[in-house]
């Protein structure tokens, strides 16, 4: 009863906003003009990397880029595609302090239905000099909620950036990608992964590059298998071809 009664005073004092355009919303999350606009992953994909098919194909089916150099990670799902109407959401969560967006986004992140395939949420890390300038990771507050509502247990510190690399935004191409974050990782305890499932949380998926290269830390730490899990990731026409 007192928590209802602090939600209605807070709702009161501090209207829920739409989480794109911040227009005063009756419960935290999108308007209804922008909720539909946003493209929900949620149709078939590549059995391994999640890359949105067109059609609905039969039985299991990989993409020709898992076929063709199969990743690290046993599994990576995301639930958005990243694209004009989701990324102001997307960054204000990175950049803009909007915490408040956490409890929602681990909400769609439970769509997925990851949780029965792992047993341990780690989140992608930032190198130190990167954390203390942004004074938080948006992917470790995504892991402690997600891990907290799916009564997991949650190492944020479990995998580290063992050096500084520029953001993989300013890279060229998927080459240069792989390249910036080659052994950019590693696991300071491997006691703490070895024979484990470990979910791990990222934002956003561009290339895959940053997952696979933290997939093959967890990996030779002993991980017995690494799923990936972001909140969006970047959907080209290309890439729709099968």
């Amino acid at each position: 009863m007192a928590g209802n009664v602090a939600k209605a005073v807070l709702d009161l004092l501090f209207p829920p906003q739409c989480m794109a355009c911040r227009a005063t919303v009756g419960e935290p999350g999108f308007c209804a003009a922008c909720w539909s606009a946003i493209r929900f992953l949620d149709g078939p994909c590549c059995a391994c990397c999640g890359l949105p098919f067109p059609v609905a194909l039969e039985g299991e089916n990989h993409c020709a880029a898992c076929l063709a150099r199969p990743p690290a990670f046993d599994s990576a799902r995301a639930i958005l595609a990243y694209d004009d109407n989701s990324r102001g959401a997307i960054l204000a969560l990175k950049h803009a302090d909007r915490l408040d967006l956490v409890p929602g986004f681990a909400r769609w992140l439970d769509r997925v239905g990851a949780r029965e395939a792992c047993d341990l949420v780690v989140p992608v890390p930032l190198h130190p000099w990167r954390l203390w300038r942004r004074r938080y990771n948006q992917s470790a507050e995504l892991a402690r909620r997600l891990a907290r509502d799916w009564n997991m247990a949650c190492d944020p510190l479990a995998l580290a950036r063992s050096r500084s690399t520029p953001s993989q935004g300013a890279m060229s191409s998927a080459k240069a990608r792989r390249r910036n974050v080659q052994r950019a990782f590693r696991v300071p305890d491997p006691a703490k992964v070895a024979g484990r499932r470990v979910l791990l949380l990222d934002d956003v998926l561009t290339t895959g590059a940053t997952a696979e290269a933290c997939a093959r830390a967890l990996k030779r730490a002993g991980a017995h298998e690494v799923h990936v899990l972001a909140l969006a990731r970047v959907v080209k026409a290309t890439d729709m071809l099968i």
